[in-house]
Formats: structure tokens, sequence, C-alpha cells
């Protein structure tokens, strides 16, 4: 899949959920970034039907082998869309978000901004100093059963760790996307 980007406006990378697809994210993007560049990949995993990005072996236990193989082909995979000139910026929710996280544990440099929506990374990720400084959205609900709570203060804990640029927004409920989440990712990408 390649995008048709024009130089100085942004490429947006979006990474679906379990079960989503390409489609999932595509009317959003437009609405907060029009003119905007879109990719949108989708998981080549299918668990039961639904698509994933890389496999696990039952919630929140991951198959570690596979998620360092496919974090590596989705590298690959970004590398090849990007432009020179072109800002290239990625988000993604719940199964997509954690995808995106492991490439920014490998490859800091790909995206200039990350969003990560409801993230679940049940393992410590290594120091990566490539992160200092990269603008880092979180979101994350207060109950939310499939990316609890305190996952996801351990991922901002590690990524201001790493001298990011973090910031977050919660919400009281579950692993739904609620609009407050929405307004703080339209104002991360913003130039």
């Amino acid at each position: 899949m390649h995008a048709i980007v024009t130089k100085g406006r942004p490429l947006i990378f979006a990474f679906h959920g379990t079960g989503g697809d390409e489609h999932q994210f595509a009317g959003l993007v437009a609405e907060l970034w029009p003119g905007a560049g879109v990719v949108s990949p989708r998981g080549t995993v299918s668990e039961f039907g639904a698509n994933r990005f890389f496999r696990r072996k039952a919630e929140g236990i991951y198959d570690m082998e596979d998620l360092a193989a496919r974090t590596d082909e989705m590298i690959a995979f970004v590398r090849d869309q990007l432009s020179p000139g072109v800002p290239a910026r990625a988000f993604g929710y719940s199964n997509g978000a954690n995808i995106l996280a492991a490439m920014t544990f490998r490859a800091p440099d790909l995206f200039e901004r990350v969003a990560l929506l409801h993230p679940l990374i049940p393992f410590t990720p290594p120091a990566q100093p490539g992160l200092a400084g990269r603008r880092v959205l979180i979101t994350g609900g207060a109950r939310d059963p499939i990316a609890p709570l305190a996952g996801t203060e351990a991922l901002t804990a590690y990524y201001r760790d790493q001298r990011a640029d973090v910031s977050s927004t919660l919400h009281g409920g579950g692993h739904e996307l609620r609009p407050e989440e929405i307004a703080a990712l339209q104002a991360a990408f913003a130039p």
C-alpha cells in the first residue's frame, strides 16, 4: 500500500485494534486532519477470524517471538512508505497501539509523533535513548479490563524515563474510545 502524500502535509499511519481493519480509522483521519495522507495497514494475523498485528498465547500474554518478527516487518513496511519532507505521525488503538509501541522501542526515529490509545505492554521494554524528545500521547480508561490502568501508567512512566515528551489522557470508563481521547489525539498531531 502506498499513500498519496503532499510535501509539508503529514502522513498519518493508523493501526487498528483487534478485529478491525484498514478502514477502521479512515474517516477519523479525514475528519481530524483534512488533506493528510493516510497509511492504514491491516494486521496479518487472524485470531478466530479477528485481524491482529501479532499473535498472543492468551489475553495479555504475547507470543514474544512473533511480536519481534512482526515488529521488524512493520518497521520495514513503514520505512518503505516514508517520503522526504513529509512528516510522519502514527496512532494505534489497542492491538494497533501495542505494535506501534513495539516499533518505537526498536526504531524511535520512524515517527515524529505517536499516540497510543489503550495500549497494553505486559513486559518491561528495553531502554531506548532514541525516544528522548519524541512526542508521545497515551490514553486509556480507569476501568479498562483489557488494558488496565496500572499498565497504562507504567508505560507512561517508561516513556518519561526515556525522556520522551509524554502527555496522557485518561477517562473513567473501559476500553472504549471517548471524545476526550479523540480531542487529545487531534491536538497531539496539530502543527
